[in-house]
């Protein structure tokens, strides 16, 4: 276990590292994560869930475990809105409960890590099928809340209508979306082609973690009690849920362990724009990155333990 968490912890910290130092030394300026978060979320990622969505052989196995990823979070979204019809909460609240639990970082951090603890094919590909079926629903509902929190005076169907146009230019659930189908008609994508996706999925680990470290240079934090409440939420409840789902489905060895470290990732980076772009809490979300993030190494080392 010991080379497992050196194995897992010590890439990824050196990496978030390296941006850190990158920042702090002057080599790159605030804002250049942007560059980088553009390059991973528009070519990057699209491409390594593209092509291994497109290499995946779907079978009821394949699709029980896409099932045991959506269900947890779908689930925890159903048990804030049950407490708040007990407790009578805020709406506000409601969503930050919503958007700060399922909104995790499950191809940013999540991939390079199931990458580093599992290092073999089947390991990319699990990692790269978890992380885009639990995608799909927390990017959905996330954005929905979002939009809600925003909408104001507008009616419910021009936000509707504003949410549908936003998924449909979504590169991550295009690339998903058209892996899939090219799975399920069975197309062979040339080798080639299929070579150059890989190659650009393979720099997703290393450029998303560099990008979390200049991130997390330069910010100021504030609301940190709060954010680490907030974080129990992804460290311990979500996971939960998804270990009795995964017992329940009859899932066993790695694919249980991907499934559970998925919902156990941190907090998205890509919240932090969100959370500017909605003016939704965003002190609490940037500390919330940053305990979550720092945390990790921690707490998922623990769920690999658990689980094996």
């Amino acid at each position: 276990m010991e080379n497992v968490a050196i194995r897992t912890t010590l890439p990824l910290f050196l990496l978030i590292g390296a941006g850190f130092i990158a920042r702090k030394a002057g080599l790159l300026k605030a804002g250049d994560e942007r560059v980088l978060s553009a390059y991973v979320y528009y070519f990057a990622l699209p491409a390594l869930f593209f092509v291994n969505m497109a290499e995946m052989n779907f079978t009821y196995q394949t699709l029980t475990f896409i099932v045991s990823g959506m269900i947890p979070v779908v689930f925890s979204v159903g048990i804030y809105v049950i407490l708040r019809l007990i407790f009578r909460f805020s709406r506000d609240t409601l969503y930050l409960l919503i958007v700060t639990t399922v909104f995790g970082s499950h191809a940013f951090f999540g991939i390079p890590f199931i990458m580093f603890a599992f290092p073999t094919s089947k390991g990319e590909q699990l990692a790269t099928l978890g992380a885009s079926a639990i995608s799909i629903v927390s990017v959905v509902i996330s954005l929905v809340v979002l939009e809600l929190h925003k909408m104001g005076a507008m009616t419910l169907r021009k936000g509707s209508k504003k949410i549908l146009s936003r998924f449909s230019k979504n590169p991550l659930i295009i690339s998903i979306l058209s892996g899939f189908l090219i799975s399920v008609i069975r197309l062979e994508v040339p080798s080639a082609l299929a070579a150059f996706f890989h190659m650009l999925g393979k720099t997703t680990a290393t450029i998303a973690l560099f990008m979390l470290g200049m991130f997390l240079y330069g910010r100021s934090y504030g609301k940190l009690g709060k954010a680490m409440k907030l974080a129990l939420l992804r460290m311990v409840l979500l996971p939960i849920i998804g270990v009795v789902t995964v017992n329940v489905l009859g899932l066993s060895g790695m694919e249980k362990s991907v499934i559970v470290l998925m919902l156990s990732m941190p907090l998205a980076i890509s919240m932090i724009v969100l959370s500017e772009r909605y003016d939704f809490h965003q002190d609490t979300i940037a500390s919330l990155i940053l305990v979550s993030s720092l945390s990790a190494g921690v707490y998922l080392n623990l769920w690999l333990m658990i689980l094996q």
